[in-house]
Parts: C-alpha cells; sequence; structure tokens
C-alpha cells in the first residue's frame, strides 16, 4: 500500500512540476525529472516483489488518480476567481494544462509504465531471479525510451522542428536512466528488505500480461 502511494504521489507531483523549464548546465529539461524516474524505481520494487497484477493494479490507480487531479484542476481554472486575488494568472499557468499535454502525457505514462513492469516480469522468469540490477536498467531504458518517443511527439508535434524533438526524446530517456542507475544501489536494499519484511518473491508464470484484463487486478 505505501508503494502504491508513493507511486501516485510521484506521478502526480512530477505531472505538476512540468510547469518549470530548468536549465542544468547544456541541458534544457523539466522541473517533474525530480520526481518523475522515482515512479519507474517504484515500478520495478513492485513488480519484482508482488508480480505483474500488483504493478498493474498500480498503474491503473496512478492513471485514475491523475486523471481526476487534471479534472478537478481544470475545473478550478474555469470557476471565477474572487476580484481581490492576484495569483489568478499564475495558478491558471500551472493548473491550465492544455488538453494536448494531458492526453500525451496519460499516454506516454500507460505505454512506458506497463512496458517497465512487463520486461521486469520477463525478465525475472528467464533469469530465475537473478541479475536484479540489470533487469532494473533494462526495464527502466525501455520504458522511459517509450514514455519519451509517445510524449513528446503527440505534446510537441508540429510545434518544434523534428531535429529537436529528436534531441529531447534522447535527452530525457538517458537523464531519466541515469537517475535509476545513480539510485540503484537504494533501489536494491529496499527490494531486499521489502522481500524480507514480506515474505513475497513472485515470479509471473500463469499470468495473463494484458494490461486491459482489469478484473484480474
Amino acid at each position: 500500500m505505501f508503494m502504491g502511494i508513493l507511486f501516485i504521489v510521484c506521478l502526480i507531483v512530477s505531472n505538476l512540476l512540468e510547469a518549470k523549464i530548468l536549465m542544468l548546465g547544456p541541458v534544457t529539461t523539466t522541473a517533474g525529472l525530480l520526481l518523475f524516474p522515482i515512479s519507474y524505481i517504484i515500478n520495478d520494487c513492485i513488480s519484482e516483489v508482488w508480480g505483474y497484477k500488483k504493478a498493474r493494479l498500480v498503474i491503473w490507480a496512478g492513471f485514475a488518480m491523475n486523471f481526476l487531479v487534471v479534472g478537478v484542476a481544470q475545473v478550478a481554472v474555469l470557476l471565477p476567481a474572487a476580484p481581490f486575488w492576484e495569483g489568478g494568472e499564475s495558478f491558471n499557468f500551472v493548473f491550465g494544462m492544455a488538453p494536448r499535454i494531458v492526453t500525451a502525457s496519460l499516454c506516454a505514462f500507460l505505454a512506458g509504465s506497463f512496458l517497465n513492469a512487463y520486461i521486469m516480469s520477463k525478465m525475472k522468469i528467464l533469469s530465475g531471479g537473478r541479475n536484479f540490477s540489470v533487469r532494473a536498467i533494462v526495464s527502466t531504458l525501455a520504458g522511459e525510451g517509450i514514455d519519451s518517443l509517445i510524449f513528446f511527439p503527440l505534446a510537441f508535434g508540429g510545434l518544434i522542428p523534428g531535429d529537436i524533438l529528436l534531441i529531447m526524446i534522447g535527452t530525457q530517456t538517458v537523464l531519466k536512466s541515469v537517475y535509476e542507475i545513480i539510485v540503484l544501489p537504494v533501489t536494491i536494499r529496499v527490494v531486499r528488505y521489502v522481500k524480507k519484511v514480506d515474505g513475497s518473491d513472485t515470479y509471473d508464470t500463469n499470468v495473463s500480461f494484458n494490461p486491459f484484463k482489469i478484473g484480474e487486478i
């Protein structure tokens, strides 16, 4: 439950942080980079300890809660502000997310998260539970890659030149994957601790990997 809550909080907060553009040396990125990769790390932990079915539950829960936040935020933006309040423009800038950006973000999240969980689960079976570090890095590279590959063209296609889009896709994938590698020692210890305390170490040998099998979550 704690992992699921943390996953959803990281997802929602990272989407709100996307409103700020950062300049890290020569690299331009968004403040969402601070938290979004953590959702993939948690995804790895859930898939490793409790299996694909629990990961599927948390991913769909994250999607639903993010959709709820976006919907309520749009209502708040549309409601008339008090005439004496001076923060309306800033509030609308942060919470008044364009439908195109929201759609791109949600689609990219679903595709990337499910691919990450699928690869973690399959590689665990093939490796007999060994090489967690390799599985975590490979699954994150794939998940973050497809996430960026979907998000940037959907969100900015036609607005940003194609060569710049490719650079942004590559940069985001690399930065988020490096993030995973840096915190990997912590991830390994967390997974070991949770397995020991919870007594779970699931292998998805008889599980449907169809992400839309809602009845099985």
